[in-house]
């Protein structure tokens, strides 16, 4: 399995909008081959913003770079600019291959 986060640092006293946005965000992955899992997951706050992760597990590190380049991909991040004002900087991504 392959895991992939996208780590974000979210603006002090912007994260019940950050929350709800995720609430009603349309990922497009849920039919896409390999897809298993989501989570968004909160962390501890640090250096005055809120630290959360987008979690996904997919079957293998192959079928998430798949996705990556489909247009399931592409509606899923169209308006991804529009909020860029929760923000603090760019997500963070890392991808793991799981090893137990």
């Amino acid at each position: 399995m392959y895991i992939a986060f996208n780590r974000f640092r979210i603006i002090p006293d912007r994260h019940a909008d950050f929350e709800k946005l995720w609430l009603n965000y349309q990922t497009h992955r849920e039919k896409v081959p390999g897809f298993l899992f989501f989570d968004l997951i909160k962390g501890k706050t640090e250096k005055g913003c809120a630290i959360y992760a987008s979690h996904t597990t997919w079957r293998n590190q192959q079928d998430f770079l798949t996705w990556t380049k489909s247009e399931s991909f592409r509606r899923a991040h169209k308006n991804a600019g529009d909020y860029s004002k929760l923000y603090l900087g760019h997500p963070e991504f890392e991808g793991f291959e799981v090893a137990l």
